[in-house]
């Protein structure tokens, strides 16, 4: 009975859970506990949720940037499709009034056609490269652009990119397994980058009056290598011939119109005498050649006589904004950070590229000026000056308008204009001295030379390399590491560099590259034109020392941007840390205040388009080229066409249609109004002659050139 009982008795609960030992209590007794540890177990769970949601980690601030810039992305790029094609312009024409037709359409409705083929000549750096044969590292580039475009492989791969985009430092040729080419096309030149035009606005307004490919030729090259490596590699310079000789037999016999810009205002000086001089060495064209094939030459922003510019990049690899960047951030252009040392990486590029040797300043002190003297002496660096040459803008005949400046230029030098020689200009005249391209030290720029002692450097003993020390200098070798302390030494203590001087110290500092050069380019002043040795092809860049082409029914012009401070004269120190670095860079401490405002972060402005100055730029076709001269014994007409620098009146207006800068003046409505004009048939008188605005008359008759 007592097992039936036990059998009929009701269930007992279940156990706890063995992780809390219950076993001993009542269910009535446990209950209280458990909800407690239940309220404190969700009270402890919701303060670490609010604890956490309350703190924003690194990772959720990148989440949370990516976020907005991808929205704002995609919201603008939207907005931008689904706007009217018109709305830009209409914003536009909103703030700054109506907006004055594009040249070519105001030419068309004038009624003007495409008659004579036109040849583009691009510059230094504007002109597409490509791969064809690559090192390991460049796997998947073929075809693919190392230069122009979006410049993308230059952030995947910096080293590969710099090692294929070198010459070979013995021969300035391909070096061993690396092919890289220009692009060709008008595609090759027409933007530098996305958005970044450079040929790409002339060319679209030449289509507006009856242009297209087949009257339009890109003269692209390799503007790395030197002119005639170009022909040896590429034969660039026989394609040329051919492709004019082509564009005028099937033009009807139309001349072309040739269109340098920049370095390729060099390039195409080369390629004329070259088309004219017997083979092997020239194109075999003979002396007419050039008188049967092209009506005008019309010059774009041409360092004819070099630029200052160019000995800075070679000396420290800098120029002014390099210097003003190296003094907003010092040491990180000079880093080991990630082992990209980037100017020793740049020099050890740039000093590979023969073409940048053609832009060393020629003439010597004769045309720059010495050390008391420059043709831009009593400049001011204010952008006032240009309207006291507003009447050389008339559209008077060109030899009278030159007559004009000449006036002008001698009311200038006696002093009579006390607008212009003012207490302020005197003031300048005696302090800026130009003819001093390299100074070290703002006080040696400044000193009379007969208190500057120099110490000449050029039989300096060199030694105690500077990169022994470093295993990294060894890898990024530049000819810097065998000047060694003495060098650098002998460099510093000669003190100040004028143009003559100059090229003695570039082949002190960098013999390997200057020995290189000096095969290819020349920088002197001829004495006798006649004389055989000139019949060389290293002399073919430089307009003193070389004859223009028997063409007298042909056209130079030079077209240039002025109202812009450029590059003429540098201020020098040692660096800081000369192991391993480039031992010398623009002192960019060196400011001339109120009294001296023409010389800006170390760097000497004078007039120009902010790289060419009006000097180089305008000469020759000032006084050098006009009339009959030694060097123009044809007498070839030559005109002078400046462009006032106006930057655009706001963001809308991009680069600006008024432009004078280096590059965006090729933009510029007034210059692209002129070429057009010319292409359609017109004449330099028929574009009224010189256009002028600087002191570029007044500064040549300072120059002391037999002509």
């Amino acid at each position: 009975m007592a097992m039936l009982r036990r059998r009929k008795a009701p269930p007992a609960p279940p156990p706890p859970p063995p992780s809390e030992d219950h076993s001993s209590a009542s269910p009535i007794t446990s209950s209280p506990k458990a909800e407690v540890n239940e309220t404190q177990k969700a009270k402890a769970s919701e303060k670490v949720r609010k604890e956490r949601k309350g703190r924003w980690s690194c990772l959720d601030s990148c989440c949370w940037f990516v976020g907005v810039i991808c929205s704002a992305w995609w919201l603008l790029l939207f907005s931008y499709n689904a706007m009217p094609a018109s709305f830009p312009q209409y914003v536009t024409e909103a703030i700054t009034g109506p907006l004055p037709d594009p040249p070519g359409v105001k030419l068309q409705k004038e009624g003007l056609k495409a008659k004579h083929p036109v040849v583009f000549v691009p510059g230094i750096v504007t002109g597409g490269l490509e791969l064809w044969e690559g090192h390991q590292c460049a796997d998947g580039l073929f075809r693919k652009r190392l230069w122009g475009g979006t410049f993308g492989e230059v952030y995947k791969r910096p080293l590969c990119w710099v090692e294929h985009m070198s010459l070979d430092n013995e021969t300035g040729l391909d070096p061993p397994g690396i092919r890289v080419r220009p692009v060709t096309g008008l595609v090759a030149a027409d933007y530098f980058a996305p958005g970044y035009f450079v040929w790409a606005v002339l060319i679209a307004n030449l289509a507006r009056i009856g242009y297209e490919e087949k009257t339009m030729y890109m003269a692209a090259y390799d503007w790395r290598m030197s002119f005639q490596n170009t022909e040896v590699r590429d034969k660039t310079l026989s394609r040329i011939k051919s492709n004019i000789e082509l564009m005028v037999s099937t033009n009807g016999g139309r001349k072309v119109v040739v269109i340098p810009h920049s370095m390729g205002v060099l390039y195409f000086l080369h390629f004329m005498k070259w088309v004219e001089a017997p083979a092997p060495m020239g194109g075999g064209g003979g002396p007419n050649w050039c008188a049967d094939h092209i009506k005008a030459v019309m010059n774009i922003g041409g360092p004819f006589l070099g630029v200052p510019k160019a000995v800075a990049g070679l000396f420290s690899a800098e120029a002014k904004d390099v210097a003003v960047a190296r003094a907003i951030a010092p040491g990180v252009l000079d880093s080991d950070f990630l082992g990209l040392q980037t100017l020793r990486h740049v020099m050890r590029m740039t000093r590979t590229w023969d073409s940048t040797m053609s832009m060393i300043p020629k003439g010597g002190d004769t045309i720059w000026g010495g050390f008391d003297w420059s043709p831009e002496g009593g400049y001011e660096c204010s952008p006032k000056k240009h309207k006291n040459n507003d009447s050389h803008a008339s559209k008077d005949e060109g030899a009278s308008k030159h007559k004009n400046n000449d006036s002008h230029a001698s009311k200038d030098v006696n002093g009579a204009s006390k607008d212009v020689d003012g207490e302020t200009v005197k003031s300048q005249s005696q302090s800026v001295n130009y003819g001093r391209i390299v100074s070290f030290g703002k006080h040696v720029a400044e000193t009379p030379s007969a208190k500057i002692q120099q110490i000449d450097f050029r039989g300096a003993v060199k030694g105690n390399n500077v990169a022994h020390s470093n295993a990294s200098c060894r890898e990024i070798w530049t000819e810097y590491h065998d000047l060694g302390w003495a060098g650098i030494k002998a460099v510093a203590d000669y003190k100040a560099y004028t143009a003559s001087s100059l090229l003695d110290l570039l082949h002190f500092v960098a013999p390997k590259m200057m020995q290189r050069g000096s095969q290819h380019f020349s920088y002197g002043i001829a004495d006798n034109l006649d004389d055989p040795k000139y019949m060389h092809y290293k002399y073919w860049s430089n307009p003193l020392e070389i004859k223009l082409p028997n063409a007298p029914d042909m056209e130079i012009y030079s077209l240039y941007g002025v109202g812009i401070l450029t590059e003429r004269a540098y201020v020098y120190k040692l660096s800081p840390s000369a192991e391993c670095y480039i031992p010398f860079q623009i002192d960019t401490s060196a400011n001339g205040g109120h009294q001296q405002n023409c010389l800006q972060g170390g760097v000497y402005l004078a007039d120009g388009d902010e790289t060419v100055p009006v000097l180089s730029a305008g000469y020759m076709c000032a006084k050098g080229w006009r009339g009959k001269t030694r060097f123009n014994p044809s007498g070839i007409k030559t005109y002078v066409r400046e462009y006032n620098h106006a930057p655009p009146a706001n963001l809308l207006e991009g680069r600006g249609t008024q432009s004078g800068a280096h590059v965006d003046i090729m933009g510029n409505f007034a210059l692209i109004e002129d070429v057009i004009r010319v292409a359609a048939g017109a004449t330099g008188e028929d574009l009224g002659g010189d256009q002028v605005y600087s002191d570029i008359f007044k500064w040549s008759e300072k120059i002391n050139l037999r002509l």
